[in-house]
């Protein structure tokens, strides 16, 4: 079923179960199965990954991020090195966001209005002017196959009432280092930062006037968009977890033909039920023939229970930035490799994993005559080496793939109480 010039989107098999469908999306770079996981390339770079590392995990489609890219290296010269595909060295899908995240996350040193948002440069502090017509621009110069709207990502109202019962920001941060299982996605924090110093804040017309330039700013985009022959303009669903206000802008959405839509502003403080009861209503909204894309979302349960709503591709930071800090994902939950118990631990990160630091015998290095063991990559964390953040990075993103094919085996095969029997760190999402 062609969608579009830029992308052609099948849908291969439906859940009886569930609202969960496996398809293939194919861009002018290749094709990649869904429910897929997009690991984070922020800068044209998986940090700590070669390319080849990464296409050995099972990725088949990476994000990269614009506003770090226009400032630096700027677009106009990475269209000169011939795009990002060529400049990383990908010859895959690639996926760029559009910078209106940033104007969330980086919000005490911006101004949005109604025509755009002027940031101050993270480098230099000089200011930068993004619009709709902008954020579009650089976008097409970078070249990815699939380019967001410029959105405007209202805050969220539950990390805002988090941080007033719990003494606001630095017990937040605190939280986000310590507490094993809390829902620590970085967003929180910028997203307290934002609301606590504003009085007198109005959630719901903070989310009307979302929602409005969302749409006007996504109109905006499609008219500035010059290349949909080769990339193809998502838009995407603001709300907050408003559900009336998600059907509104869902609509709106909608009602603009492209080749795909996602859902955004989830994932900024709220805790799972909510992120779940936001997309069970929000992506059955969305046109059934066309991708669904939620973003910034990573955790494994939410990962699936978003499946089961219907939607088709993910991206999260957390699979590396967990890896750098010594972090490990398994099948029951999260590990924690500086803890002294696993000093003498001469076992892998998780038994019958398949990843680089699991089992390097699979991947061909005859380094030895097992896994690279917890107690040896606890040692590399505490002397500072750079190989445990990409033995960790490298198995975490791993993971995310791994749940990946048993996600889709299980839509295939509707065996989802066997995914959790295999997954039980997914177990709510199934519930």
């Amino acid at each position: 079923m062609n969608t579009g010039p830029a992308l052609d989107f099948e849908i291969l098999h439906r859940s009886c179960l569930s609202k969960a469908r496996v398809a293939r999306v194919t861009t002018p770079h290749g094709s990649f199965d869904t429910p897929a996981f997009m690991p984070v390339g922020t800068r044209a770079s998986v940090k700590g990954l070669l390319p080849g590392m990464v296409e050995d995990t099972g990725a088949q489609i990476l994000l990269n991020n614009t506003y770090h890219l226009m400032l630096r290296p700027g677009s106009e010269l990475v269209q000169r090195m011939g795009g990002v595909h060529a400049f990383m060295q990908w010859n895959r899908p690639i996926l760029t966001d559009s910078g209106g995240y940033q104007a969330y996350s980086l919000s005490e040193t911006n101004l949005v209005d109604d025509d755009g948002v002027t940031f101050k440069s993270i480098i230099d502090g000089s200011e930068v002017r993004l619009t709709p017509e902008r954020a579009t621009v650089v976008q097409n110069q970078l070249g990815a196959d699939i380019i967001m709207a410029f959105d405007d990502c209202p805050p969220s109202e539950e990390a805002r009432g988090r941080a007033r019962q719990r003494g606001g920001e630095t017990a937040i941060q605190g939280d986000q280092e310590e507490v094993e299982g809390q829902r620590a996605d970085p967003r929180l924090t910028n997203a307290i930062r934002r609301d606590t110093k504003k009085k007198g804040y109005d959630h719901a017309a903070r989310l009307a006037v979302a929602n409005e330039r969302t749409v006007r700013w996504l109109e905006r985009c499609k008219s500035a968009h010059t290349r949909p022959h080769d990339q193809s303009l998502f838009g995407i669903v603001q709300g907050g977890t408003d559900l009336d206000r998600r059907a509104w802008c869902a609509e709106r959405i909608a009602a603009i033909d492209l080749p795909g839509y996602a859902i955004g502003g989830v994932a900024v403080g709220e805790p799972f039920e909510e992120i779940a009861r936001v997309v069970r209503h929000t992506a059955p909204l969305l046109p059934e023939a066309k991708p669904r894309y939620l973003m910034g979302v990573g955790y494994e349960r939410d990962l699936v229970a978003a499946v089961r709503a219907g939607v088709d591709m993910f991206d999260c930071v957390l699979p590396t930035r967990n890896g750098r800090n010594a972090n490990a994902f398994t099948r029951t939950g999260q590990i924690r490799l500086r803890n002294a118990k696993f000093a003498e631990d001469q076992g892998p990160i998780e038994q019958g994993c398949d990843c680089l630091a699991c089992d390097p015998a699979r991947h061909g290095a005859s380094v030895g005559p097992g896994p690279f063991s917890r107690g040896y990559l606890r040692h590399l964390f505490m002397v500072g080496e750079m190989l445990g953040p990409i033995l960790v990075s490298l198995h975490n993103v791993r993971h995310f793939q791994r749940l990946m094919l048993d996600i889709r085996r299980a839509i295939q095969n509707d065996d989802w109480s066997g995914l959790v029997r295999n997954w039980p760190v997914c177990t709510d999402g199934v519930g």
